[in-house]
């Protein structure tokens, strides 16, 4: 049995890249860039407004003019024009091409207008409320690099560029499989001796935020239908997730099968409550990966995100680290295994403070709902005190 530390190890030692692919604009939201993005002119690419007022030549204000005839108005959208007099103005408004022969907007704010006359009031300094041609970015530059996640932010300046497809990094295909005969459909009434299938719907709806809809297989506890349905699915993913079947019972088939059908086990067991049963592996041939999760809820809950999550991280490219939170109260640690705490977390005073959520065990599935993440105490003979600054798995997006 190997420690925490050491199995993380591993598992990130097998991360795997899973290919481009080219896909819609929209569709790029939440997956990460497999292209660098150049600018395909300036940004911006006109010396424009940034205010609604009056476009006027700085040099004939300095001269003690400070009543200008309006020429016109000038919307955004339009192209250039020309202020024929310098004596003269534009009304413009935010976000139209600064005129020619002008080099300074005063917003409305500052003038009067009468009589198609506008009257200044005050000047700040000349080239006020005008966005500079390029004073963002030069054409040629670089935007935004190979291996960045692909936010709103970054749909804007796809968009910006002309890129109506993306080329992305590809996401994986996985299966989530269930196993155990006292599984039944979530729209089942189960029997006094039965349980719905939730652990893998969780997964499910974990990996929807990866961008990824898993398909789902569930296997009754028998050796042969298990080899032969868990075969066809190396064959056709690239990640297998499974949920029970790991552990020292006469029907936990699991490991003997995937060691029969080629995939290497990497470690199983780890010094870490919840999840010890975890069984880690990585198929010869096809390079599927395979995680294992022990049945109940909350370990396989905690498994996925200090286990798959990270490596799924490193795998796109976009590198995991670490986060940590303080404690609001001592912990004392009466184990010699690595152990991962349901916690609340609250902002006070610029700080990040977590409190430990109490609950049943690994099988305490509501304590879920609760938790905003875990904690990660390594074994040690003093207690966690009040304000140690301890590893944090979140779970929610709140974090």
């Amino acid at each position: 049995m190997i420690t925490y530390d050491e199995a993380f190890r591993r598992v990130m030692l097998y991360t795997n890249d899973f290919g481009e692919e080219t896909v819609s604009l929209l569709d790029s939201t939440n997956r990460v860039l497999a292209e660098s993005i150049h600018a395909d002119r300036d940004f911006p690419p006109f010396d424009r407004s940034t205010k609604d007022g009056i476009a006027i030549n700085y040099a004939t204000f300095e001269k003690g003019i400070n009543a200008f005839k309006i020429e016109g108005v000038l919307p955004a959208g339009i192209p250039q024009q020309k202020l024929s007099d310098i004596n003269n103005c534009f009304e413009i408004m935010t976000g139209a091409v600064l005129p020619a022969n002008t080099d300074t907007v005063v917003m409305y704010e500052d003038i009067e207008i009468k009589d198609d006359i506008a009257t200044i009031k005050s000047v700040s300094n000349e080239g006020q409320n005008i966005h500079f041609k390029g004073s963002d970015k030069k054409e040629g530059v670089t935007l935004l690099d190979k291996g960045t996640l692909i936010t709103a932010a970054e749909i804007g300046i796809l968009a910006s560029v002309g890129k109506i497809t993306v080329l992305v990094k590809k996401l994986p295909k996985i299966c989530v499989i269930s196993t155990g005969d006292e599984l039944v459909p979530v729209s089942i009434k189960p029997l006094p001796h039965q349980i719905r299938t939730s652990n893998v719907i969780s997964l499910q709806a974990a990996l929807l935020k990866e961008n990824i809809i898993a398909d789902h297989l569930h296997i009754t506890d028998n050796k042969k239908v298990l080899e032969d349905r868990v075969s066809k699915a190396i064959d056709e993913y690239d990640i297998l997730l499974l949920s029970g079947g790991v552990s020292k019972g006469k029907f936990d088939f699991i490991p003997e099968v995937l060691e029969d059908l080629g995939v290497e086990k990497i470690f199983h067991k780890v010094l870490q409550r919840p999840g010890k049963p975890f069984w880690f592996g990585v198929h010869e041939v096809s390079k599927t990966a395979v995680f294992s999760f022990p049945g109940n809820p909350v370990s396989t809950f905690v498994n996925y995100h200090i286990y798959f999550k990270p490596w799924f991280k490193n795998s796109m490219g976009l590198f995991y680290s670490d986060k940590y939170v303080i404690l609001e109260n001592e912990i004392k640690i009466q184990s010699s295994l690595t152990l991962f705490l349901p916690v609340k977390i609250k902002w006070v005073e610029g700080k990040l403070l977590a409190n430990k959520i109490e609950n049943n065990g690994s099988g305490d599935l509501t304590c879920l709902t609760e938790a905003d993440g875990f904690i990660c105490l390594t074994p040690k003979d003093l207690a966690y005190k009040e304000g140690a600054l301890v590893p944090f798995f979140a779970t929610k997006h709140t974090c």
